[in-house]
């Protein structure tokens, strides 16, 4: 069984390896923004809770981006809506650096401006998905999403700690300026693409376009359970709100310290991603976001207990492993359940899910906070392990999905 990563959509396709290493670049800067968001909200409150809120601000835009972009994606060329979600994402970051640099920095337009970047990032994420599957044959789904995740788990991992020595060096304006670069990056990539327009040429763009795509999930538990799955883990066992009071009074290691935090999830699913070459290799799918959303559970339990910063890190770091092989398997579900047609759209719930949950949870582990940084951590951590458990009970088909076998084009006769 190869236990590295496969790598053959990168090697097979100029199309996917140049949107892939594009959005490599801009995804890094996307979370140099989030940390230094995140620091200079705390920075000037001096409360948690004020880093929370940030998360709560984004989240309507992070619903309604991601359901107007998916139905848009499934409507027209693909390409097109990549490269202005990227305009506007890099003018988010532009007006944030402008801000940073003023004498006195205003508070609201963090809040602002993060809330309407999630919007454009809701919608720019579905349709990035439905682009790099559409990219790949049916067989290389499950490495197409693992290079996907890859992609995403080496700017957790570099990008927070670059934007720990970064704000630690030369403050928070150049995190935003270095940000708002490898916005270029991706433009560039994504202007070097063919035309990539929904296979069958697309759905009339609307309001029964968008409801389709909720109505495709009727009956359908096991796309259901991934995004129930999710949910649980993200919004009971996420505290990253209470890194920066973690890094700076808990741990006692200022800015370097909140960057690491922040970095060692990442780093653990870059490794989990990197030696990935088993999964797609696993049969019971259901089974494998099951046992790594108690695995992460667990983990983050045992960093809530822990008083040593290098330990923390590690906790963080297998909370990361097990997320990266919970995600590439709920995502190989999603896309093997669901045609090219409906592809953007239920792409779009799932980015809505993804990017809804960690926000309801760090705003829920900064109210949590009030109890006890310690509580907030713990509690949420054991949540997560015990709703996973009553979901495979009331879920059993997405507990017990097994992926599809698909047949030899030689036996079936196919030339």
């Amino acid at each position: 069984m190869p236990l590295f990563m496969d790598t053959s959509p990168l090697r097979d396709s100029a199309q996917f390896r140049r949107l892939w290493l594009g959005y490599a670049v801009n995804q890094l800067g996307s979370q140099l923004t989030v940390v230094a968001v995140a620091y200079q909200i705390y920075q000037l409150t001096g409360s948690s809770l004020d880093v929370g809120l940030i998360s709560l601000a984004q989240i309507v835009p992070a619903i309604v981006g991601p359901i107007i972009g998916g139905s848009i994606a499934d409507a027209m060329d693909r390409r097109t809506v990549l490269f202005y979600t990227n305009v506007g994402g890099a003018l988010c970051t532009l007006a944030l650096a402008v801000n940073a640099s003023l004498s006195h920095p205003a508070i609201w337009p963090l809040y602002v401006l993060a809330a309407v970047a999630a919007g454009f990032s809701g919608a720019d994420n579905p349709t990035r998905t439905a682009m790099m599957i559409s990219l790949v044959d049916r067989g290389s789904i499950v490495a197409a999403n693992a290079l996907r995740t890859l992609l995403q788990q080496i700017a957790y991992v570099i990008g927070p700690a670059v934007a720990g020595l970064l704000l630690a060096d030369f403050g928070i304006r150049v995190v935003f300026w270095a940000d708002a670069a490898t916005f270029a990056v991706a433009l560039v990539a994504v202007a070097s693409l063919a035309p990539q327009p929904p296979h069958g040429g697309g759905t009339r763009f609307g309001v029964q376009s968008v409801l389709e795509g909720f109505r495709f999930l009727r009956g359908r538990q096991a796309i259901q359970g991934c995004f129930v799955a999710d949910l649980n883990a993200t919004i009971l066992g996420m505290p990253s709100s209470l890194f920066p009071a973690l890094g700076v009074h808990f741990f006692h290691g200022g800015a370097q310290a909140v960057g690491y935090l922040y970095a060692a999830p990442g780093a653990g699913a870059f490794l989990g991603a990197l030696f990935s070459g088993w999964i797609p290799r696993v049969r019971r799918q259901g089974r494998a976001v099951v046992l790594a959303i108690a695995l992460w559970g667990v983990a983050i339990v045992a960093f809530g207990f822990v008083r040593v910063l290098w330990l923390a890190l590690i906790l963080l770091a297998i909370a990361g492993g097990a997320d990266v092989v919970s995600a590439v398997a709920r995502s190989s579900i999603l896309q093997q359940e669901v045609t090219d047609g409906l592809r953007g759209r239920l792409a779009s719930i799932q980015t809505a899910v993804v990017q809804v949950g960690p926000r309801l949870g760090n705003g829920e582990a900064g109210l949590a906070a009030s109890l006890g940084t310690q509580f907030s951590v713990v509690s949420g951590g054991i949540g997560c392990v015990v709703g996973i458990a009553i979901i495979a009970v009331l879920m059993p088909r997405f507990a017990r999905y097994e992926k599809p076998v698909i047949p030899d084009p030689v036996v079936a006769g196919v030339p």
